[in-house]
């Protein structure tokens, strides 16, 4: 039985279809995230994982916006936390943040794709967030801000360890230091998304097209792309070809790679089998 959660939703729009839809469902505040979606989260990705019918799963918010940031009760409630003395307030208070980067970082250790689909504001946690998916892409209308010095806080839960790898040093450390607004438009200049469409509408019909797509290809190969990819980005060039080496080794001779020699050869279209 499917676990039912506060904080998301996860929707197949299609019974044939291997793509899942996990949307952040908090539109009456925006999509401001409280303590209960660090819970969450990691856990319907696992049962995403877990579910050999899904292929990819695309990441969206209802409502209004994407994500309007932390919800500043639930930040209040942790700054407020501080029975005791300061050695072990400040011991609790690193498990906390700890806990709350594990989630953010299950969408990493997560095998399948996960497409990011990004609508009006996307700010501080949201950037968190996104940084870690695996494609981005957002609508016209989508704004983004590294918040967290507004509100007093050295960001911590990853877009100070994963947006400079996607925008580069100096653009990550001027967007987060300033805070600013930045559009849709500047994000993709940046890097930040690969993609602007014209609509929240044609968003979601352009990243289901590009999500189906994916979710047709070889599973083996797909998580494999996605794990040696994130492997290979904190190892040198060496030991990132040992990586993909040893992966190799272990996956390519599949069937997958069976079926898709034999559809190529025989013009027709693969039928791979389901992780």
């Amino acid at each position: 039985m499917e676990e039912k959660y506060e904080t998301l939703k996860i929707i197949q729009e299609s019974p044939n279809s291997g793509v899942f839809n996990l949307i952040i469902n908090r539109p009456s505040v925006s999509n401001a995230l409280s303590i209960d979606f660090f819970n969450e989260f990691p856990k319907a990705l696992n049962e995403l994982d877990h579910n050999p019918a899904v292929a990819v799963v695309v990441l969206s918010g209802s409502g209004n916006h994407f994500c309007g940031g932390i919800d500043l009760n639930s930040l209040a409630a942790i700054a407020n936390n501080n029975s005791g003395d300061h050695g072990r307030i400040g011991e609790r208070l690193r498990r906390h943040i700890k806990f709350m980067q594990d989630a953010i970082t299950a969408i990493e250790r997560f095998r399948k794709p996960v497409i990011v689909a990004i609508h009006g504001a996307c700010l501080g946690l949201g950037i968190n967030i996104v940084t870690a998916c695996d494609i981005r892409y957002c609508s016209k209308d989508a704004f983004f801000s590294v918040k967290e010095v507004d509100v007093g806080i050295t960001a911590d839960l990853g877009t100070l360890q994963r947006l400079p790898g996607i925008v580069g040093f100096g653009n990550a450390m001027e967007l987060s230091l300033t805070a600013r607004r930045f559009s849709g438009e500047e994000a993709k200049e940046l890097g930040l998304v690969s993609r602007v469409f014209g609509s929240r509408k044609e968003l979601k019909e352009g990243v289901r097209t590009i999500a189906e797509g994916i979710g047709e290809k070889p599973p083996l190969a797909v998580v494999g792309t996605k794990a040696v990819m994130i492997r290979s980005r904190d190892v040198s060039v060496e030991q990132g070809l040992d990586y993909v080496a040893t992966w190799n080794s272990s996956m390519l001779l599949s069937d997958d790679l069976n079926q898709a020699i034999s559809a190529y050869k025989h013009k027709r279209k693969p039928t791979y089998a389901k992780l």
